[in-house]
């Protein structure tokens, strides 16, 4: 009896200090630590925010997604002359362009989204891009003889590939290709799978802010919050969404624009016509992949809610704000 006494004390002393053990274990566990930083490339800025729980691999990781950033501006920039981009513009009307492989295989990737949009999502816009004033300008509104003269340069059938070698050429002489519909998208990616590989699961990588990709979630949130900006007052948001491991991109009128003869025209072209989309003031697009929700965006804005109720995967969110009295802004059912 006195046997049995003693062991139940004793195991009644072991449960009172079970929470005494156990707490100072749970409240000395690694807090996630923040880690963030920024590089301007491709002519906007990039930046990285992500949260771990070792400090030093967390800056490596970083680090390697700002230099992937700058790497990617060394290729796709067209606002660097050396750019393999910049040399392709220049000789592919000429002979044949001998592209890298990467290079090659996102040329590739921009004729297929051509080809799926009827021909609204189009890189070969650059004359179009620079006659209407937006390449490294705030814009101004062309004669439509210019406009015609341009139209001839433009379309995604001008852009020849030779898969065997890796080979551009363009069909005429004048046609240059555009990356600003593509190389934000993509270069959020690579440096979202760059963070990946080095085990980071948590953090937010953004492209100009007008696409972002969500790793995991920040310390105790469901997601990523994210605002999409009020069209006709971007300082405000119009709609919050929680992203996590997915992407957002958004193409508004109200990002790069110009007012003549009592229009506003912005810098969303439409390669059909040669003149800025109209109907539409933004549309946000969220996808798997950030090189689809930015390559997406412009189609959307310039095709439109019925044709992107008919044609996008289900995949895909899009919600959009079109150009009528009040705004109507509303997510794609």
């Amino acid at each position: 009896m006195k046997v049995f006494i003693v062991a139940h004390a004793l195991l009644r002393a072991a449960l009172a200090l079970m929470p005494t053990l156990i707490s100072p274990l749970v409240a000395t566990s690694p807090a996630l630590i923040r880690v963030d930083g920024s590089v301007d490339a491709m002519g906007t800025g990039f930046s990285i925010v992500a949260y771990g729980e070792d400090r030093g691999r967390l800056q490596t990781a970083v680090a390697q997604g700002l230099e992937e950033a700058r790497r990617l501006d060394e290729m796709l920039s067209n606002y660097k002359p050396d750019s393999e981009w910049s040399q392709m513009n220049r000789q592919a009307a000429d002979r044949p362009f001998p592209a890298s492989t990467e290079l090659f295989e996102l040329l590739s990737a921009c004729v297929q989204y051509s080809r799926a949009s009827e021909g609204t999502f189009d890189i070969s816009v650059g004359p179009l891009m620079k006659l209407w004033g937006f390449y490294k300008g705030t814009g101004h509104l062309p004669h439509r003889a210019e406009v015609r003269g341009a139209m001839s340069l433009v379309g995604y059938r001008n852009i020849l590939l030779d898969p065997s070698n890796h080979w551009v050429r363009f069909a005429k002489r004048g046609v240059e290709l555009d990356p600003g519909g593509i190389g934000k998208g993509y270069a959020v990616d690579r440096i979202a799978q760059i963070l990946k590989d080095q085990g980071v699961q948590h953090a937010l990588v953004s492209g100009g802010g007008s696409s972002v990709y969500a790793i995991g979630a920040p310390p105790n949130e469901p997601g990523w919050k994210m605002d999409i900006k009020n069209p006709r007052d971007p300082s405000k948001p119009i709609a919050s969404v929680v992203l996590k491991d997915e992407s957002l991109s958004t193409s508004g009128s109200y990002e790069k624009f110009f007012r003549a003869e009592g229009r506003l025209y912005s810098h969303i072209m439409d390669p059909r016509t040669g003149f800025p989309a109209q109907g539409m003031l933004s549309t946000s697009v969220i996808t798997p992949k950030t090189i689809d929700s930015e390559a997406w965006a412009k189609p959307y804005y310039i095709l439109g809610p019925l044709w992107t109720a008919q044609h996008k995967p289900k995949d895909f969110r899009v919600f959009f704000c079109e150009d009528k009295t009040g705004t109507r802004c509303e997510w794609l059912q």
